[in-house]
């Protein structure tokens, strides 16, 4: 068994929850507090929609594709690993790991960039300050508060586990006023953690869907010395392997590498650190890549975006969709009538408000949701909104 390392985070020491305990001292099984939380967040409903969501391609017909599901799913399963190693709250890791893209609407990116014009007036909307919101107000499965009640650590980390925030919009903003997460601050490990175990996951799990998908070749990838150098060792190894096996161990030995390289310079940086407290007073990230390895992970990041995320299908595809969630937040601003009852009862009268409800009602659709509400509003479903 792992030994916790002094700047972990302790679930006997965590922070309170906003809305306190309903029994004091309850305690429902042997669970610890960010045990808990993860548990609130997989049973959450929030968390089975992402089961429908767009991780890179929209509403992809084959069953192999990433969803944002599979994506926090991997994601957890990286943070858990390096976590274990470090000595880190693996519970508090996964957790946010599992809730990072809670806060994602229907069709990505470009869902949220579709939200983001159409809220513009309204104060704009965030992805990342939409989960907190998603979490703490719009889950409400308990009979005597709204939220899912999580831990304060588990709230910092997740508001901020990219890094301080400055300027926070106006959902994180509310939230922070209401329960303050120390936005200026570095958080926990768990959360530096977390972070650098997305960009892993997504780095690599893209290019698996990318080359399953046709839209990244295997000769253009290796023009990146690093992915050329795994590829050749890999090719060294099995010889007689066909191809397809061989694309996958690729993916499995990037991982390999770019976690190890997390556990090689994180450790560096946190050694002689006693408390949770040193790591937040460090003023800086300590959980992540070497400079060397953060070099070769931007250059692919260019690589995928040039290739990939603005491959002409994918621009085609996104600029549907955005349609999609621009024609529903027009006809809800419209005639709110076109909502659920239940949200109906909950729209406020005056804006930005109104508009701000409107905007959580769409950011929980899944993408098959989107689709069918658009399809049932305007008389017709919406056309080439699958690229692979």
């Amino acid at each position: 068994m792992t030994t916790r390392a002094p700047y972990a985070a302790d679930p006997e020491a965590h922070g309170p929850r906003e809305w306190g305990v309903a029994v004091p001292g309850e305690r429902r099984g042997p669970r610890s507090a960010f045990q808990r939380d993860r548990d609130r967040i997989v049973h959450s409903m929030s968390f089975r929609r992402l089961k429908s969501k767009t991780q890179v391609f929209i509403s992809p017909e084959g069953d192999h594709y990433r969803t944002r599901l599979t994506h926090s799913l991997e994601v957890a399963q990286i943070g858990r690993v390096i976590a274990r190693a470090l000595g880190l709250d693996e519970d508090l890791t996964e957790a946010l790991c599992l809730a990072h893209d809670l806060g994602h609407p229907p069709f990505g990116h470009a869902g949220e960039a579709a939200l983001g014009e159409a809220m513009a007036r309204h104060g704009g909307f965030c992805h990342n300050a939409q989960a907190l919101r998603t979490v703490m107000r719009l889950e409400c499965p308990y009979p005597e508060h709204d939220g899912l009640n999580l831990t304060w650590d588990l709230l910092e980390g997740l508001a901020k586990h990219n890094g301080p925030v400055i300027a926070p919009n106006w959902a994180l903003a509310e939230l922070d006023a209401a329960f303050p997460l120390m936005l200026g601050t570095w958080p926990s490990l768990e959360a530096q953690v977390a972070a650098v175990a997305d960009d892993i996951a997504y780095d690599n799990h893209d290019i698996d869907d990318g080359l399953r998908a046709g839209f990244l070749e295997l000769d253009d990838l290796l023009t990146l010395d690093f992915v050329a150098d795994q590829w050749r060792a890999v090719e060294q190894r099995f010889p007689h392997a066909p191809r397809d096996r061989l694309l996958r161990e690729l993916v499995r030995d990037q991982i390999g590498l770019m976690v190890n390289d997390v556990l090689e310079h994180t450790a560096a940086q946190v050694k002689g650190l006693r408390s949770v407290a040193d790591v937040r007073e460090a003023g800086r990230q300590l959980a992540g890549f070497s400079p060397a390895m953060a070099a070769q992970e931007r250059r692919l990041k260019t690589f995928m975006y040039d290739r990939l995320y603005y491959h002409p299908d994918q621009v085609a595809a996104a600029e549907r969709a955005r349609d999609v969630v621009a024609r529903l937040f027009a006809a809800y601003s419209q005639d709110a009538r076109l909502m659920p009852e239940d949200w109906q009862a909950r729209l406020p009268n005056k804006e930005p408000q109104r508009s701000r409800v409107i905007a959580d009602f769409i950011a929980g659709m899944s993408d098959r949701f989107a689709i069918q509400a658009c399809s049932a509003i305007y008389g017709e479903r919406p056309a080439g909104l699958v690229n692979v």
